[in-house]
């Protein structure tokens, strides 16, 4: 529902909840490259190529040139991002508020840490689970 609710919001700027994500994770980490970008936002490097696209055509984000490596790009924002993704943050700030009207700090507080370890698990679960170590694994089931 929140991800419904985002949509809506950030229609009214012109743009998808998908686009804000990408804007604030290369807000957070400019140069990055379109792939280290898909990881970040758990995308798929398709999926991610149109939402770039998108956001170059309007003007928001450039792609350069990676200096180490002729076939890759880096992306960064232009001069004008920075009004929207001012913009954006307060929009974020009153959603959020809206979100969790009448709920105390404390409560909130709670919440958050709840979700960041469970977060915690399943990232840990993901990383002893190396993709060498599950066909290994399968291929034991199988001959076992």
């Amino acid at each position: 529902m929140l991800r419904t609710y985002a949509d809506q919001v950030a229609r009214d700027y012109g743009m998808t909840r998908a686009q804000w994500s990408v804007l604030k994770c290369i807000e957070r980490n400019e140069g990055l490259k379109q792939a280290e970008l898909a990881e970040l936002l758990d995308l798929q490097p398709i999926t991610l190529t149109r939402l770039v696209d998108r956001l170059c055509d309007n003007g928001l984000i450039e792609r350069r040139p990676d200096p180490n490596d002729r076939r890759a790009k880096r992306l960064f924002l232009t001069a004008a991002a920075q009004p929207l993704l001012n913009q954006l943050d307060v929009l974020a700030r009153d959603l959020m508020d809206k979100i969790l009207a009448g709920r105390a700090a404390e409560e909130i507080d709670a919440a958050i840490a709840c979700l960041g370890a469970v977060k915690d698990n399943l990232r840990r679960l993901l990383d002893k689970t190396e993709p060498d170590e599950m066909s290994q694994q399968n291929s034991e089931k199988r001959y076992a």
